[in-house]
């Protein structure tokens, strides 16, 4: 099998109503890329709020007394903890400059996902799209529409994980494709039955797709990831890879 991961270049600045699909063609078609069905599109969740519209100025917060608290703990904006706070379920962790909560979708994750990076203005910032598998569904369905194209499309950001430094890619909203792979039933290279092999696929690519999706200078907010067979679903969501909190050994 032979993979290729492509940036998609040329996205302009995005606005409040732009069409992310379009914008993906036109922009693949000035690289003289054409979109193959199996083709898997990665979209960078920033983008994608900004495009619905979902990003706050912070200079219209009034942050309550929570916040204020809680800003004065960790050293943040208490403006930007107000809007954290509004965009979780429960504050996981807290300690000096790290605020670790369990967001409305159910992710945990600093800052409830909340993100300044490639959001124009100096106090505006991006929450999380409302529903991401939905955002993920309106891409393909209009790139489908479009071009008559059948791919996938995941929605991503950038977390860490317990007990690793660094943060990776992963898929926050999914449209087309099988979230998960169980591999169980299958059998290893020795005959060992697999018993707990289950793969998140969509995090793997979300993943992959950052090595050429670039979150400083380069400013490509997106990627088609080519060659991966994966199987299709209709009724994937990302609620899939959401472990259950009273089997989270981590909390």
């Amino acid at each position: 099998m032979s993979i290729q991961i492509l940036p998609i270049k040329g996205l302009p600045i995005i606005k409040k109503g732009d069409n992310l699909a379009k914008l993906i063609i036109s922009s693949t078609q000035n690289e003289n890329i054409t979109l193959l069905d199996g083709d898997v599109i990665v979209v960078c969740h920033v983008i994608v709020s900004r495009a619905e519209g979902n990003v706050i100025d912070l200079k219209s917060i009034q942050p309550s007394i929570i916040a204020e608290n809680y800003a004065e703990y960790t050293g943040k904006d208490p403006r930007l903890v107000e809007v954290v706070l509004r965009e979780s379920k429960s504050i996981r962790r807290m300690t000096m400059g790290v605020l670790i909560t369990e967001t409305k979708h159910g992710f945990i994750c600093a800052n409830s996902g909340v993100d300044k990076s490639n959001v124009p203005g100096e106090d505006i910032v991006a929450p999380l799209p409302i529903n991401p598998d939905n955002s993920a569904t309106k891409i393909r369905n209009d790139i489908k529409s479009l071009t008559n194209t059948d791919v996938a499309v995941i929605i991503c950001d950038t977390h860490g994980r317990p007990h690793r430094d660094g943060e990776i890619n992963i898929a926050i909203g999914v449209s087309g494709i099988e979230a998960i792979r169980d591999r169980r039933g299958e059998y290893d290279l020795f005959g060992y039955e697999l018993k707990v092999k289950r793969t998140a696929i969509v995090d793997e690519l979300a993943s992959a797709a950052e090595l050429v999706i670039g979150q400083a200078s380069e400013a490509i907010p997106a990627a088609i990831i080519r060659g991966y067979k994966f199987k299709k679903s209709e009724k994937a969501t990302i609620k899939d890879l959401i472990r259950p909190r009273e089997k989270d050994l981590f909390i």
